[in-house]
């Protein structure tokens, strides 16, 4: 279960690099196939599931970084999980779907601009 807890937080932390630039060597690793499988309704779903990890971020890395003992930071990463996945459940992605949009959008600078602008559409409404 630490296992999981880990990834879930080292996905949510490598969700905030997605405006960041990387090495153009990452960039090659994507194949144009998985590119072009990605339809509009996928890069939206990831766009309001990425603005709901950034709060869920926002509320649990300060309480984890607080937590008075390695069981409640293990309990705030459970929680911080539970969270990801319901919002992953509720705009119908897994992990793994959320993670290869990911890697496209770093792959692809179209893709990444669509995906920039519906984020901003998000935080907009929220």
């Amino acid at each position: 279960m630490k296992r999981a807890s880990l990834k879930a937080i080292a996905t949510i932390s490598i969700a905030g690099l997605l405006s960041v630039g990387a090495p153009k060597l990452i960039f090659a690793q994507v194949a144009p196939k998985q590119q072009s499988e990605l339809d509009e309704q996928q890069l939206r779903s990831f766009a309001k599931v990425y603005v709901q990890v950034e709060k869920i971020r926002q509320e649990y890395e300060p309480r984890a970084k607080e937590a008075a003992g390695p069981e409640q930071g293990k309990q705030i990463q459970q929680e911080a999980q539970s969270k990801f996945q319901q919002v992953l459940t509720k705009e119908g992605l897994t992990e793994e779907n959320y993670t290869k949009i990911f890697e496209v959008a770093r792959a692809d600078q179209d893709v990444r601009k669509k995906i920039l602008q519906m984020i901003g559409e998000e935080r907009a409404k929220s």
